[in-house]
């Protein structure tokens, strides 16, 4: 029973990631496959006392691609904007 609905979840999955691609080609021909948003990413550096300092970087440029699922090397749009300020821990 357990395999059944692992067969049916990886089956859907494969399905909608290849409706996804089979879309993002499509647009690739339009020239409307690619976004860009501005992010502004920072490093958090942990420091011996305890004490965390933050050192923001300039905002810059970051492509992404208007799909379900990354493609190309390029995150979504929809994920890309909901995360503009990514944090590296140092």
């Amino acid at each position: 029973m357990i395999v059944v609905g692992f067969c049916g979840a990886a089956g859907i999955t494969l399905v909608a990631y290849a409706a996804d691609y089979a879309v993002f080609r499509f647009r690739l021909g339009t020239n409307a496959a690619f976004g860009q948003m501005t992010v502004s990413s920072y490093d958090a550096v942990q420091q011996k006392n305890g004490k965390t300092v933050f050192m923001f970087n300039p905002p810059e440029p970051q492509t992404c691609v208007h799909a379900l699922f990354p493609h190309a090397g390029f995150v979504p749009c929809w994920y890309l904007q909901r995360h503009t300020e990514p944090r590296t821990n140092i």
